[in-house]
């Protein structure tokens, strides 16, 4: 039992120990910058975002296509009514007469009750008072002998329970332009979700380029840091060993001490902003920020860090072209088209609409033959027309308002042009200052080592005091320091000089 105890916990130790070998593994695995673009582009909420503006409006834009097609819809309705019709309010007695020779409705003296009179010659009824009276102006003193007799419930008609029902559709032959234009709209507008998903893109690469190699530069100061104060150590050491020979003093002791705790708190600080650095890196990546991802390009040297940059710089450009190919003019081109568009869609306003309808329609009651408690139905077609004609200018108004919008973007364009033009032109000039000060740095850091070198042959050979000595290594330090940060200005102007002359998507030189 107690073999198997061991065997257990061996290899509950064995198991441990190898996850925490691949766990240091994997956070020790170093990413080169593409990877780290990357991990950028798939883990950016930002494009996610992007993105799912990109798929509304593809679907607005295949919704605005079925616009041009027939609309076909079905309806059904049921109505309960507490009465029914009755087209007589009471029971009615009809008189029966003749159908004249003029063909109008009349009687003969043998339909009627009436007595007659002569007068003039000619035949006249008398009322019950014996009065005579004309029968079409007095109907109503008319003794009719025979009535039809018309019962109320036979003008009754049942409609407690209606029931309708109808099928068919509508297609729009004219509308003035309408369809057509909101169809480009949605294009106009898919197309610069698309847009705004490439300048998006482009401004998370810049991100990351420019949190990965100032992560560099900083740790390249770091390491001359640590070589400063490696520097001041053996310095220490030495003068110590002189003080004991009698040669130095003890304020040269306290002098080196002095910047040897100034470079330790240098490279505290330095340490510091590596790690602050490389957080920023994995934010913007999407990582945990605890990783401990290392960079690839982290052990370059200080030559091969940004040797020959100055020959990846954009010299050749037409500016015209360069403007025309920027994110912001086609998305503002997309813009124009989509204010001309309502344009067009307020100048159809003025123009009639004609749309066609075919339809089928049944009904329980139905008065097809006569009034049926029955589903009949029958089918129906026909062309609608809509003309405008007034409305108190508000169609006009509309008009001047699109374009004044239509006018808007275009002053847009023009202002954008101007400013892309002056991006271009800063671009430029910053680059070349960068390239001026990498180069006086880089010259400076060979005068600084130069000046080093003879300082501590001077130093040891009793020439210059240890003032001296520091003031040389303070020298190269912050030559060392400029060149770090002439580099990695360098390499930013060069790629905001490529953002802004629409380049960003160029690969980086391989170093």
């Amino acid at each position: 039992m107690a073999i198997r105890k061991r065997i257990l916990v061996a290899a509950v130790i064995v198991y441990a120990l190898a996850t925490l070998t691949e766990s240091n593994k994997c956070y020790s695995q170093r990413y080169t910058l593409k990877e780290y673009e990357q991990f950028a582009l798939t883990n950016s909420k930002n494009l996610k975002v992007a993105q799912e503006r990109i798929n509304a409006a593809e679907n607005m834009r295949k919704a605005a296509f079925t616009q041009f097609l027939p609309n076909v819809q079905a309806v059904g309705t049921y109505m309960w009514n507490q009465k029914n019709i009755s087209l007589l309010s009471e029971d009615a007695l009809l008189p029966i007469g003749s159908k004249m020779a003029d063909g109008s409705f009349g009687f003969t003296p043998d339909q009627i009750s009436n007595k007659w009179t002569i007068i003039d010659g000619q035949p006249v009824p008398l009322d019950a008072s014996g009065v005579p009276f004309d029968p079409k102006a007095e109907p109503n003193k008319i003794l009719w002998k025979q009535y039809a007799y018309l019962p109320k419930s036979s003008m009754t008609y049942d409609i407690h329970n209606v029931f309708a029902a109808g099928i068919g559709f509508t297609q729009p032959l004219f509308l003035g332009g309408k369809i057509r234009e909101l169809n480009r709209i949605a294009k106009s507008t898919e197309n610069v979700a698309r847009l705004q998903l490439d300048n998006s893109r482009e401004e998370l690469i810049i991100n990351v380029q420019q949190a990965y190699w100032t992560t560099i530069s900083l740790i390249n100061k770091k390491r001359l840091a640590e070589k400063y104060a490696q520097l001041l150590e053996t310095l220490e050491k030495n003068v110590q060993l002189s003080i004991n020979e009698g040669v130095a003093t003890k304020g040269d002791l306290l002098n080196v001490r002095v910047k040897l705790n100034e470079a330790r708190l240098a490279l505290t600080r330095a340490t510091d902003g590596v790690a602050l650095s490389k957080m920023a890196l994995m934010r913007v990546c999407g990582l945990d920020l605890n990783s401990n991802y290392s960079l690839a390009d982290e052990n370059l040297t200080q030559e091969e860090y940004l040797s020959e940059q100055h020959n990846f710089i954009p010299r050749d450009y037409d500016i015209n072209k360069v403007i025309d190919g920027r994110a912001e003019i086609k998305e503002l081109e997309q813009l124009q088209n989509i204010s001309h568009s309502q344009v067009n869609i307020a100048r159809s306003r003025f123009m009639p609409n004609i749309i066609a309808s075919v339809n089928y329609l049944t009904t329980n009651p139905n008065t097809f033959n006569g009034f049926e408690n029955k589903f009949k139905g029958m089918f129906t077609a026909g062309v609608a027309v809509t003309i405008p004609i007034f409305h108190f200018g508000d169609r006009i108004y509309t008009l001047r308002a699109a374009k004044a919008e239509e006018r808007i973007v275009n002053l847009r364009i023009d202002e954008v042009k101007e400013l892309i033009n002056l991006q271009v032109t800063q671009a430029n000039f910053k680059m070349n200052e960068a390239v001026k000060r990498y180069e006086a740095a880089h010259s400076n850091i060979n005068a600084a080592e130069e000046n080093l070198k003879l300082a501590e042959l001077s130093y040891k050979e009793g020439l210059i005091s240890i003032t001296d000595l520091l003031g040389a290594q303070t020298a190269w330090v912050s030559a060392c320091s400029d060149v770090i940060d002439a580099a990695i200005e360098l390499r930013m102007c060069n790629l905001h000089l490529r953002k802004a002359l629409g380049m960003s998507n160029i690969e980086e030189p391989q170093n």
